[in-house]
Formats: structure tokens, C-alpha cells, sequence
């Protein structure tokens, strides 16, 4: 999988798609969650770093986790004196990175995880006393998003009541899901939620 990351790391910015879809995102987090400066935010799957930027000013700092070294060093070329984001190259349901976050932030990234319940374990492990998780994802869908085909796609998004179960079961209070946009494509349109929750 990290092999299509990598060779679709250069152009991966270019179109809306990707940027409304950020965007998206970035204002329902906002207006959910209180942001302060004082913040530390984990990006998992952050990918060139379309969500992480819009974050980084509004936080403390922010570490864009992903599993993609080219998707990495496209969101370090985007770092300047004025603006970053940190870029880590891990494995988070592998090994834990050993610090807690106030908060999770993901956008896209948990089609790809074949293991959910494991992965919102770890989520609940790397979070601070009352921190959150603000999680984008694709509604249940027929495998039709992903036109190149569905290589490392471990689920055709998700059923909001299962992993709502599955949010819960990780230890995770108050859970919420938001429709934050519709991506129009010729083959359907697809739904994405924004699932918050507290620790």
C-alpha cells in the first residue's frame, strides 16, 4: 500500500477534491472542538499534510503520522520558519510513540487500516485525560470511491452504528458523527462523517 502512496506522493495536492474535502474537515473539528494554543495534535495517515496545516496555527504543535516517506517529505516542504508541522514516519499499532496528544486528528486515512478495533485502542493509549479524537471517513459505500481499484482498502467505509460500537468498546465517551461533505464523482456520491469523541 505504501507503495501507491509513495508514487502518488508528488501530485497528490493537485485538484479539489483533496482540498475541499481538508477543508471540510478542518471546519467541522473547529467547530466541535475547542482548539488552544497550548495543544498537542497527532495527523494519523496525515499524509502531505492537507489537514495538519490548517491545524498547526490554531495549536501548539502538531505531528503528522503516516506510513508514506513520500507523502512525508511533501508536508516537510511545506514547513517554514513561521509554520510546521512535524513529520513521523511510524507505525502506531505496531509500537506506541511513548507520548500522549490532547488530541487525534485524521482525515481518509482509517479506510486503510484493516484492524479498527485495534487502531481506536491505540488512539484511546496516545491520549491525554480528556482528550479527543476528530476521525474523517467515507459512509458505507459499494467499492466504488476508490476508482484505481481498491489495493489496500480494507473497508468500503463504515456503518456508523458498528463503529460506533467499536469507538465505544475502546474506551471513548461521548461519540458523535457529523456529515461534513459529499465527494460527486460520474460512478455515485459519497458521503464523509467526521466521528468525534472524549477520552
Amino acid at each position: 500500500m505504501s507503495e501507491r502512496f509513495n508514487s502518488a506522493a508528488a501530485g497528490w495536492d493537485k485538484g479539489d477534491m483533496r482540498q475541499n474535502i481538508a477543508d471540510a474537515v478542518f471546519q467541522t473539528i473547529v467547530s466541535r472542538i475547542a482548539l488552544t494554543n497550548n495543544m498537542k495534535i497527532m495527523d494519523f495517515g496525515a499524509g502531505t499534510g492537507l489537514l495538519s496545516f490548517k491545524i498547526a496555527p490554531m495549536v501548539g504543535s502538531v505531528v503528522g503520522v503516516d506510513l508514506s516517506e513520500k507523502m512525508l517529505e511533501q508536508l516537510e516542504a511545506k514547513n517554514t520558519d513561521e509554520l510546521s508541522v512535524e513529520a513521523l514516519y511510524h507505525d502506531i499499532l505496531a509500537s506506541s510513540l511513548g507520548c500522549e496528544f490532547n488530541g487525534i486528528v485524521s482525515s481518509m486515512a482509517m479506510h486503510h487500516v484493516e484492524d479498527t478495533a485495534h487502531l481506536f485502542r491505540e488512539f484511546y493509549a496516545h491520549l491525554k485525560k480528556d482528550g479527543f479524537i476528530a476521525i474523517a471517513d467515507l459512509e458505507e459505500e459499494d467499492g466504488s470511491f476508490h476508482t484505481h481499484g481498491n489495493e489496500g482498502v480494507y473497508h468500503f467505509g463504515f456503518n456508523r452504528e458498528q463503529l460506533r460500537n467499536t469507538i465505544e468498546n475502546a474506551g471513548f465517551k461521548n461519540v458523535r458523527f457529523h456529515e461534513v461533505y459529499r465527494v460527486e464523482k460520474e460512478n455515485g456520491n459519497y458521503p464523509i462523517f467526521v466521528v468525534t469523541a472524549m477520552k
